[in-house]
Order: structure tokens, then C-alpha cells, then sequence
């Protein structure tokens, strides 16, 4: 290179530098802290970014987002919240589940913690209450766990003959126990009795489909929890395999083959946690901001599989079905 040609190059860079300097402000750094893996969580990813930019804030314009995954392996949050600690992000958005909320209410007492959740993050221990979640913790949830003696119900009356109703539990969920003592009383009160079995792995999941097969259930309802989501294809095909007629807890189930499901649409709670992050970015604080709660739930029926299966709905479960796959 000539002598000139390198001065030039030289030059073009200092005067470069701080033009690229000047151009990369520091941004805000939100930790995402999710359950899973960033395949599974695509869909419910792009309505939590919805949500930020309904907030202001765009990733890469005005905010950095940093994200780590546990891959279903729920031993690992604990180490994945310590490190975005001290990363010193300004905001830990905490998704999946309660456990990743945990993890990041562990890791501190200070940083804006803002979760999605399915579960009832007061009876969980998340908060103090729903409008007035006190501390640094706040966050959206789809009352998953709450409604599931709703689901039972609509269960039964789809399917009034199954004496029996299997319940398969995330043995994973901090409250399993008590959410199958308020099962078995409300299917008491049914005039039902319930079966329940619990999984926290893929083999168990199948161990527990054969399980209530043996109990008699003559159908299954399918509890809250991420390794449920994450392995819902294998239920559906299990539940096929059983001929067992399932109530499930997210629509992406009836999608995959199932019967039907109940649920507020999860994207509906990511979207909230987007803009949650927005607001507190902007310098509200979690303290101050109510739960976000489901505006709506969501009925629907998969009719091809209950042909499939044998079955008719009553016109009464058709009539209250927002959807219904034919």
C-alpha cells in the first residue's frame, strides 16, 4: 500500500470513529429471562415485542434486549437471573411460568421484575395482590390454574356419560397439591370422581396417560404447565392412542389434534408484558401497576377429532364456542 493510500485510510478512520461512537448511544438492556427455548416461544415473542413498541420502544432503536433460556431445565434459572443481575440490565421480563419470576425475585430486590404467568401469582406467593403487587415484581398472567374447575366443568358437559375424569398434573406446578384437592372437591360436587396423575417429564407424561387409563377415566383434562406445552403434540397423540376425549389448557393443543381447550390466548399476556416493560422503562414503578388479567377466555372445540372419536358435541357446547375446527 502506498505511502498516501494508508494516510487516507488512516484518516478516514479517525474521522469515522466518532461518527459510529456518536451513533451507538447506550440503550436501556431488558433481560429476558424465559422458560423454553426461543423455537417454542416464537409466536408469543413476537406479541411481547408487539407490545413494546406499543409502549415506545423498538429493539435496536431505543432498547437492548439480551435473552437467556433454560430449555425446559427449570435448575438452571437461578444461574441465568444472577447473570442478567449483574448485567445490570434496567428491567428482567421473566417468562413461561412462575419459575423464571422466582428465579429473578431471588436474584434481586431491586431491578423491575415484570413475569408471565399462568398461574394465580398470589396464591403462588408471587405478590402481595393482584392491584397492589408491592416490591419491585409485577406482570401479566392468564389465570390458567384458576380456571381449570371451569374447564372440568364444560368437560363434563361435553362428555355428561365419563363418570370418571382423569387429571393430569405438572408435577412441576409449586401448588400441585393444592390445585388436585380443589379438583377432587369440585368434581365432588359434579357427582364426578377424579383420577389424577402427575408428570414432570415426557416419560412420565406417558406413564400417566397409562395410569388413567387404568383409574377408568373415561376422559382427561390436562393442567397448566410449560412442559405440557412443550410436549403437546405427544399428549395429543397419547390421548389418541388412550381414546381418551381431553380438555386442554391452551388452544395450541386443539391445533395440534385435540379435542378442546379453555384458556385465554397467551399472546394476549406477552403483549402485556411488552408494554409493562415499556411503562416501567419510561419510570413507572412494578409497585404501582396492577396484574394484568385476562380480558377474555376462549372455547374452542375440534370436531373433526371428536368424529374421530365417536362423539357429539351437545348443541349447548357448540353454541358456546368461539371457535370450532371442522
Amino acid at each position: 500500500m502506498k505511502r498516501r493510500d494508508f494516510i487516507r485510510l488512516l484518516g478516514g478512520t479517525l474521522t469515522a470513529w466518532p461518527v459510529v461512537a456518536r451513533a451507538q448511544p447506550s440503550l436501556p438492556v431488558v433481560g429476558f429471562l424465559g422458560s423454553e427455548n426461543p423455537e417454542m416461544f416464537a409466536g408469543r415473542l413476537r406479541a411481547f415485542h408487539q407490545g413494546l413498541r406499543e409502549a415506545g420502544f423498538v429493539d435496536g432503536q431505543n432498547v437492548a434486549i439480551e435473552y437467556r433460556w433454560a430449555d425446559g431445565k427449570a435448575v438452571r434459572l437461578p444461574e441465568l437471573a444472577a447473570d442478567l443481575v449483574a448485567r445490570r440490565v434496567a428491567v428482567i421480563a421473566a417468562a413461561g411460568s412462575s419459575a423464571p419470576a422466582f428465579a429473578a425475585k431471588a436474584a434481586t430486590a431491586t431491578i423491575p421484575i415484570l413475569f408471565q404467568t399462568g398461574a394465580d401469582p398470589v396464591k403462588d406467593g408471587l405478590v402481595a395482590s393482584m392491584r397492589a403487587p408491592g416490591g419491585n415484581i409485577t406482570g401479566a398472567t392468564r389465570l390458567a390454574d384458576a380456571i381449570e374447575p371451569r374447564r372440568l366443568a364444560l368437560l363434563h358437559e361435553a362428555l355428561p356419560n365419563a363418570a370418571v375424569i382423569g387429571f393430569l398434573v405438572n408435577a412441576g406446578n409449586r401448588i400441585a397439591a393444592a390445585r388436585v384437592r380443589a379438583m377432587e372437591e369440585d368434581a365432588r360436587a359434579m357427582g364426578l370422581r377424579l383420577a389424577t396423575a402427575r408428570a414432570g417429564s415426557a416419560l412420565e407424561i406417558e406413564a400417566g396417560f397409562a395410569d388413567l387409563a387404568r383409574q377408568g377415566a373415561g376422559a382427561v383434562s390436562v393442567g397448566a404447565g410449560g412442559i405440557f406445552h412443550d410436549a403437546r403434540e405427544a399428549i395429543v397423540a397419547l390421548a389418541t392412542r388412550y381414546a381418551l376425549p381431553a380438555m386442554y389448557e391452551e388452544r395450541e393443543f386443539v391445533g395440534a389434534g385435540g379435542l378442546m381447550s379453555y384458556s385465554a390466548g397467551p399472546d394476549d399476556s406477552y403483549r402485556q408484558l411488552g408494554r409493562y416493560v415499556g411503562r416501567v422503562l419510561m419510570g413507572e414503578k412494578p409497585a404501582e401497576l396492577a396484574v394484568a388479567e385476562p380480558g377474555r377466555f376462549e372455547l374452542v372445540l375440534n370436531r373433526r377429532t371428536a368424529k374421530a372419536l365417536g362423539l357429539e358435541f351437545p348443541p349447548a357446547v357448540l353454541a358456546r364456542a368461539d371457535e370450532v375446527v371442522e
